[in-house]
């Protein structure tokens, strides 16, 4: 029901008759259970608790099969993903890499990790990704395509990579933004963070660039505590991922040996135990947030002022953090939600600040992000946890 303002109370009432009575309802808060109690309980009885241990490696395997790809590394958190994944993928000190502005602050930070700058881009109302039409018409005119790459005509830096976000879960377009790719030369980097379980085309998200980072945040489908993963079908990638990740050191028995400057960022044991209990319930978990979803869906086409964020068609989603697009003037209606919604005790935030307004990336290159800009002023993400549907219907062993 595009067009019309919001009528808040109703669509208070209607989050509300999906959630539940319950006093106050998180955005997105971490289902444990028995199992990852026990999971976590063997893992303190081996006393590897650091990133050496068999739940590192299993965690890796599980991710890697879930994916749908030969390689799974897995990371303190996916901030540090990204960073190893746009490094790998050859991004270097003095490049620009184009990512949304409809995004977390951790993939522009990323960029920065590198030395590189970020270049923003716009997003559509769709998947709430790359607008890749629009791009592909700006890249006609502000890239150069050169025989060693493409460079951008106003600051004469190389472009070395693209990250598409997920947002929420929904895949944007990849195959039309593989082309542009391929075009230009361009390295493209997923970022995955939201999307674990979601699918595009039928294969997992993840699986479409070079390489992939993904998130186990606690706010996360599958979470970590904290964490990220690398992922990639290049062996030569992911070998060199456990290298800069383990501190550059060389294998040599008992002594410390490193042949560059590397970081200290695998993932501890004890997450890592945690991480495969969520893996072993995540099926469950999909199910029932994909059950949320449609109740929001259903409850709120009976609102007048308020369009819920469905899956596009060529994929499937996670639903990591359901979400409104609010009608209204200026952001008037989407605040009045706001508050009306939290007041009620459901935790319910706008999307995030748009990156190229932030004090540190307004200078950025960017191309005209209408689209963005739009999308912000009107995007509320919704409770989402999956125990909201119901209890966990897996039982976990006794053993």
């Amino acid at each position: 029901m595009m067009g019309r303002v919001l009528d808040v109370p109703r669509a208070v009432a209607a989050v509300r008759e999906v959630v539940g009575p319950s006093e106050f309802a998180p955005l997105h808060e971490p289902e444990l259970t028995a199992l990852e109690k026990q999971y976590v309980t063997e893992c303190l009885d081996s006393g590897w608790v650091s990133y050496l241990g068999a739940f590192v490696d299993r965690f890796d395997q599980a991710l890697a099969r879930l994916c749908g790809v030969e390689h799974a590394v897995s990371v303190v958190n996916g901030t540090n993903a990204l960073h190893l994944c746009l490094l790998v993928a050859g991004v270097e000190t003095g490049d620009e890499v184009l990512c949304p502005t409809l995004t977390f602050v951790g993939t522009p930070n990323a960029v920065r990790y590198c030395g590189a700058e970020p270049h923003f881009i716009d997003s559509e109302p769709g998947s709430l990704g790359v607008d890749v039409p629009k791009l592909e018409e700006y890249l006609a005119v502000a890239v150069e395509r050169r025989d060693d790459g493409s460079y951008n005509v106003q600051t004469g830096r190389r472009i070395a990579a693209i990250v598409p976000v997920h947002v929420f879960g929904h895949p944007c377009d990849l195959d039309p933004l593989q082309v542009l790719c391929e075009r230009y030369g361009i390295a493209m980097v997923e970022d995955a963070a939201e999307s674990i379980g979601s699918a595009y085309k039928g294969e997992p998200t993840g699986r479409h660039g070079r390489v992939a980072a993904l998130s186990f945040n606690g706010n996360k489908v599958v979470t970590t505590g904290g964490g990220g993963a690398v992922l990639t079908n290049d062996a030569g990638l992911a070998a060199r991922v456990r290298h800069l990740s383990t501190t550059a050191r060389i294998g040599n028995g008992y002594f410390f040996e490193h042949d560059e400057v590397g970081f200290n960022l695998r993932l501890p044991n004890l997450n890592a135990a945690l991480g495969c209990a969520q893996l072993d319930r995540l099926p469950d978990m999909l199910a029932r947030k994909r059950t949320l979803a449609e109740r929001y869906a259903e409850a709120l086409s009976k609102v007048s002022g308020v369009t819920f964020c469905q899956e596009p068609a060529y994929a499937r989603s996670n639903y990591w953090l359901n979400a409104v697009l609010v009608e209204g003037p200026g952001t008037e209606s989407r605040d009045a939600f706001l508050e009306a919604t939290n007041a009620a005790g459901l935790g319910t935030r706008p999307a995030w600040t748009l990156m190229h307004t932030l004090p540190m990336y307004n200078t950025q290159p960017a191309m005209r992000v209408d689209g963005a800009i739009e999308l912000a002023r009107k995007l509320v993400n919704l409770p989402s946890s999956p125990a909201l549907v119901a209890p966990p219907s897996f039982v976990p062993s006794a053993g």
